[in-house]
Order: structure tokens, then sequence, then C-alpha cells
């Protein structure tokens, strides 16, 4: 019987958790993981579903797959994660290349959905969506000198735009003793920096304990000795308490970076899809945190072409992005998600939606060289990512860098700069968004 197995996932870091997941039972089961996917016995696309455009990618990568299959390169092809939960009848209708499809309730049974594919069975199996978490391995997919701790599973907050608790069910924490365990192990494998995600972090732990403790789940983190950088993911702006703020302040390996999805400012707006919290609160918000720590770097996402969104409210939204200037913003145009209150609304048309996320992003790019040009002649600490052969150069990130998501920082050493150290760099300047600087000799 095959045992090679090829993996592709695709979408967030939460995704990319549960693939790592997979990979470790299939390992301890004997499979050997390959570095493609050529060869593989059996090939995993591990799908987004979030978003038309997540969706069209996911087809596509399940699309190549069933070609290599067709030549001959691969074998088997199993379709997982939130595409395959959301359309369960028809990737088997309609994608018959694929032999057999698992939903986010069942990555648990990777093996034996692995071994039934490659006996010549099909497999259709969707577990239960709110069950609890179990306590797997990792096989790590990323860079040994960071690792995703991904804290709770699904999302209570129900926004009208947002399928996620169809996909991955209601909010579900895991304990205190399972998250730090699995941080220290990072820790011990060579992780310096430690990302905290969930879809809502702020609200870590109220299903387990009645209250929030990420506060005090970040003050043991930072506690674990080979740490050096703790980066949080998804507050929710509601849930950001002066508690949460004052951990921030306090514990020196937390960086000040805040991911605070917004999606809007308009007041109206914000009611009607279901969030919490107005435009005065998070004019409130943003000045405390700006006021208590004032290198903090806010990080939002936007969604432009909502329902109810005309040109007075995009302007709106335009004004409050001018008067925060938040130093990273990521704009998406609406896009309405069967299965959602918000799609049986009324919404602008598609082409507004997408240039309005033009504006801000050209918008957003004004205020990203404003941020840049404040950094030069500044010596920042930086964790070095790798080294460009072609450039001659290094590049790495600073507090202010989420891997994947933000810029970097380009810079040169007289000595050898061994990845996934820190290093001190004298800030020169900026191209192409990216920072340009000199490693300072320790």
């Amino acid at each position: 019987m095959g045992k090679k197995i090829g993996m592709i996932s695709l979408g967030c870091a939460k995704n990319q958790v549960n693939a790592e997941q997979m990979l470790y039972l299939l390992r301890e089961a004997g499979y050997e993981i390959l570095p493609s996917v050529e060869g593989a016995d059996l090939v995993i696309v591990n799908t987004c579903g979030f978003i038309d455009s997540a969706k069209s990618e996911a087809i596509d990568n399940i699309l190549a797959m069933g070609a290599l299959k067709q030549e001959g390169v691969i074998g088997k092809l199993l379709v997982t994660g939130c595409l395959s939960q959301r359309y369960q009848q028809e990737i088997m209708q309609e994608l018959p290349e694929v032999d057999g499809i698992l939903g986010t309730g069942s990555y648990g049974d990777i093996v034996a959905t692995a071994e039934k594919l490659l006996t010549g069975e099909t497999v259709v199996e969707f577990g239960n969506i709110d069950a609890p978490i179990d306590e797997v391995g990792r096989v790590l997919t990323t860079p040994e000198h960071y690792a995703y701790l991904k804290i709770a599973e699904g999302c209570n907050n129900r926004c009208a735009f947002c399928i996620i608790p169809y996909l991955r069910g209601k909010y579900r924490s895991r304990t205190m003793d399972d998250c730090l365990y699995e941080a220290r192990m990072l820790a011990e494998d060579g992780a310096k920096e430690l990302i905290v995600v969930a879809q809502d972090t702020s609200r870590y732990g109220v299903d387990l304990y009645g209250k929030s403790m990420l506060p005090e789940l970040l003050r043991e983190l930072c506690k674990i000795e080979k740490l050096h950088w703790v980066r949080v993911h998804y507050l929710y702006p509601d849930a950001i308490t002066d508690e949460l703020i004052d951990v921030f302040a306090e514990e020196p390996k937390l960086v000040h970076y805040f991911d605070i999805p917004i999606q809007h400012v308009n007041d109206r707006i914000l009611k009607r899809m279901h969030r919490r919290g107005t435009r005065a609160e998070l004019d409130a918000l943003f000045a405390k945190l700006r006021s208590r720590i004032p290198d903090a770097v806010m990080r939002t996402s936007l969604i432009t072409g909502l329902p109810g969104e005309g040109e007075a409210e995009f302007e709106e939204l335009c004004d409050w992005l001018r008067e925060h200037k938040l130093e990273r913003v990521g704009a998406f145009a609406f896009s309405p998600e069967e299965g959602t209150p918000a799609a049986e609304m009324d919404y602008p048309p598609e082409e507004v939606a997408v240039r309005r996320a033009e504006i801000i992003n050209e918008l957003q790019s004004r205020v990203m060289d404003e941020f840049n040009e404040k950094q030069r002649g500044k010596t920042l600490e930086v964790l070095c990512e790798g080294y460009d052969d072609e450039a001659e150069q290094y590049f790495g990130r600073t507090y202010a860098d989420s891997p994947d998501i933000d810029g970097r920082v380009v810079f040169t050493s007289e000595a050898p700069v061994k990845v996934g150290t820190f290093v001190p760099v004298e800030i020169t300047g900026a191209a192409d968004g990216d920072l340009t600087g000199k490693a300072r000799k320790n």
C-alpha cells in the first residue's frame, strides 16, 4: 500500500494549524510526508471557503491536482477544510477527480480516511463541528523560528456577512494547560516567535472559565524562557479591556502589534452587520491604545461595499482612516456569502465595492510611506528570515510585521547573520514598501 502524502494548505493560519495536525497524525501512522505533491500516493488539498477569491483559489488547486492525477503524477485526491464543509454535495458531484472529502469536524479521522482512499474506497465524512477540540501534535510547516498557537476554534459573534460559524461551529477554547504545554513544546523545538490565533482571541476562555482569560494566558506565555516575541492576532475591539492593554504595556515579550478587525466605522452599518460597538467607541479605544502604548502598530481589516454603504458612509470610513492613520490596513470588497444575512440585503454593485477597496489601499499606501519614513535613522530589532543571493542582502521582520501579511526589512551585514536570530538594524530608507538598512555590531 502507498504511504506517501502530499499536502497543499490554503487560507488562514488557523487552517494551517489543522493541516499541520493532519500531517502529524499521518506521520505517526507511518506515512511519509513529501515536501511537494509529485509522487504522492495521496494529495490533500486543505481548503479555505471564506470569500469568493478563496473559493476560486481552492477550486483552481483541486483542478490542478486533478490534472496531475490524470497524468499519473499523483494518486488519490482528498479535499478537506472549509470549502468541503460548505459545499458537501457539490464537490463530489461537480469535481469527479476528487476521491474523498472531510469536513472541518473530521480532521481527527484523517488516518482512517487515508487508508480507505488508498484501498479504493470513496470517503465523504462530516463530523460534529461543535465537538470539543482534540489535542493533537503538529508537523510544523512554518520556518523553525516562528509558529502559530491556536487557542480556540469556532466563533459565536455571528457577524451578518460571515460564514465562519456555519463552517467552524461555536466558540470552543482550549484549556490554559493545553495551550501552555503546546507553547513550551514549540519553544523547545526552536520557535522564537509565537503567534496567538483564533477566530476571536479576545474572548478566549469565556466558555470554559466564565471570563476572558487572554490576559492571564499572555502573561504565562511570556514566562516561557526561549520565546522572544509573542504576537496576537484577531482582537475584537469591543472585548479589549484595560486589563488586556496593561498586559501589552507591561510584558516586554508581547510585541506592540494590535490586529483589530473593525470592518467599518459607520454606526448604522456596524449595527446592520451585527457588530458590537460604535464609531465613538472605536475612537476611544484607538486613542487609549495610542496613549498607553505610544509605539503601538495598529492593523485592521475593512470591507467596502457592505449593505447600506453609500458614498457618504464610504467617505466617513476614508475620513476615519485619514484621522487615525493605522499602520496596517487590508481592504476587501464585500463578497455576499450565500447563507448569511448580509447576502439577502441590498448592497452596492461589485465594481463599486472593488473600486472603493482600491481607493482605501491607495490612501493606506501613503500612510505606510509616512510610517516608514519615520523609521529612518532608528535602530530596530529585526528577526532575520533569510538571505537573497541575487540581491546579496538579508531580509527579516520587525515587531511591526507579521509573517505573510506585512512588509519586511532588507538589510546588509558585514558579519554573517544566522536565520532565526535577532539583529539590530539601522534603518536607512524604504523601497517598494519595505524598509532598508544595515546591521549594527552588537
